[in-house]
């Protein structure tokens, strides 16, 4: 007998549950979580707090500024919130690893993960280690907390799973999906402020406008992200001045 499907399913643990859903409650993403095709639950970690003030934070050892979250705290708002040995663990960091378009297809391939969001200066290394938080992050910045963080995640998988957007191309040839950005979108009007729209686009000729596209996501993957470019199969490393 075949296993039951079960919903996409986000768990967050957070010190602001309120949060959510948030921006993840409209659009494609909040249609998608009203009609169940996946499921959030934000949980509180002080929740798992066990003084009566509900402390969740504590000083850095070795002194410095700021609080730190304490690890007994989150390691048994994480046990509660998830008893499964298969879904991601991740932790929405500045120091983790940058989140790309492949790993957010391979999170939104399995059940769902876990999502915690530090704040203060950090939480603990030692629940890092002992409950194998994956450190993720969004880009070479620092915000406030997690949360927002998290919902970026939360919604490029989203808008991965099936049902979710009308069109199964959308997710396929917008940037990132073959290593390249986006090639430039027109619409109506034909002419705005003198500029026309390009003139192959009007030809009705589906492999001259497929050419062309992947030409401009080419110039523009070149000129604006040589990393990306560099990286593509049978391209050389950009030289560097201290090359010899």
């Amino acid at each position: 007998m075949a296993a039951e499907t079960k919903n996409w399913r986000a768990t967050v643990l957070t010190l602001f549950p309120e949060m959510f859903p948030g921006p993840l409650g409209v659009s494609l993403a909040g249609k998608a979580l009203a009609s169940g095709l996946w499921v959030l639950e934000a949980r509180d970690i002080r929740d798992s707090a066990t003084d009566r003030h509900r402390s969740v934070d504590d000083t850095p050892a070795g002194g410095g500024p700021g609080m730190v979250l304490r690890a007994d705290v989150l390691a048994a708002a994480i046990d509660v919130a998830d008893t499964s040995s298969d879904r991601p663990r991740l932790l929405m960091s500045p120091r983790g690893r940058p989140l790309t378009q492949s790993r957010v297809a391979e999170l939104a391939a399995g059940a769902g993960p876990l999502i915690v969001c530090g704040r203060f200066e950090g939480i603990d290394q030692r629940v890092i280690e002992a409950r194998r938080l994956e450190e993720v992050s969004i880009g070479d910045y620092v915000l406030s907390g997690g949360e927002i963080a998290a919902m970026t995640l939360i919604d490029a998988c989203v808008r991965l799973l099936p049902g979710v957007m009308g069109k199964l191309a959308s997710g396929t040839d917008e940037s990132f999906s073959q290593g390249l950005l986006e090639y430039p979108q027109y619409t109506r009007p034909q002419e705005f402020e003198g500029q026309p729209i390009p003139e192959i686009l009007l030809s009705g000729d589906h492999a001259r406008v497929a050419a062309w596209r992947q030409a401009e996501a080419e110039a523009l993957t070149r000129a604006r992200r040589p990393d990306l470019w560099a990286a593509r199969p049978g391209q050389k490393r950009p030289k560097s001045p201290t090359d010899g």
